[in-house]
């Protein structure tokens, strides 16, 4: 996952379960296991001339405040 990140940017749309996150300008979720629990990655662009990120988040989706990891 990371090493995609960084060698194709941020932005995985060919990943399933990949998206925006809605109203939160560059960052990014990933449900990376379905069922129970259920995990995700969530990700912030932090210096997009050297196409950096911040991972904010890797956990349970269950305990995943996205408006206040993002």
């Amino acid at each position: 996952m990371g090493l995609e990140i960084e060698k194709l940017g941020p932005t995985r749309t060919t990943w399933p379960n990949y998206s925006n996150i809605k109203g939160k300008r560059d960052c990014h979720h990933c449900h990376l296991k379905k069922g129970k629990p259920a995990y995700v990655a969530i990700w912030k662009v932090t210096d997009k001339a050297n196409k950096r990120v911040e991972v904010r988040y890797f956990g349970t989706h269950e305990n995943a405040d996205y408006g206040r990891i993002c």
